[in-house]
């Protein structure tokens, strides 16, 4: 019998779990009335949201708990390491302007590779709230989803912290750099 690409050997679940929790143990300001026992509980049910938290570590976001919604039952993961993933760097923003590169193409682009993990960029807003408990992107910075009618005209956004302050830029959606990459979230 063959797994499929997106199910976990248990040696990878057991040792994902344990990484999980250790980095949740060390990092209780940012879920500090979360019990990990509720979100171990609902991860060991939900193995295509476990694969898709393993490609976050694996391309070294350092997913964490930020945050439970009530109303869905939700815990919401996020990339929490210091910089943009080094696994998901040197990356334009979309297949649209991936497809429209003629030279030096990216070998991939942001919003693809966050389809393929099944996760998905953060939002301005969720940025915003991820650098209130931290420090993250002082040297790095990150993609972010970007509204429509920014992208019809070609552009897409990002963001990185400076001087204790969030900052939003834009670039040309096709545009890709060595120090930029994307953090995702993803709900469980």
């Amino acid at each position: 019998m063959t797994k499929s690409n997106t199910e976990l050997t248990l040696e990878q679940r057991e040792g994902l779990l344990t990484v999980l929790k250790s980095r949740f143990e060390k990092n209780m300001n940012r879920h500090d009335e979360i019990e990990w026992i509720s979100v171990q509980t609902k991860l060991e049910t939900n193995n295509d949201k476990l694969w898709s938290l393993n490609e976050m570590e694996k391309t070294e976001g350092e997913p964490d708990v930020v945050g439970y919604d009530k109303e869905k039952d939700e815990y919401i993961f996020i990339d929490c390491s210091a910089e943009s993933p080094k696994g998901r760097r040197s990356v334009c923003y979309d297949r649209e302007a991936l497809e429209s590169r003629k030279k030096h193409k990216p070998e991939n682009s942001a919003i693809d590779m966050a389809n393929e993990m099944g996760i998905e960029l953060l939002t301005e807003e969720q940025y915003r709230e991820l650098q209130k408990l931290g420090n993250f992107d002082l040297k790095t910075s990150s993609w972010v989803q970007t509204p429509d009618d920014i992208r019809k005209l070609g552009g897409a956004l990002f963001c990185d912290s400076r001087y204790e302050t969030v900052f939003v830029y834009h670039n040309g959606a096709d545009s890709y750099y060595a120090a930029r990459g994307f953090r995702g979230t993803l709900r469980v």
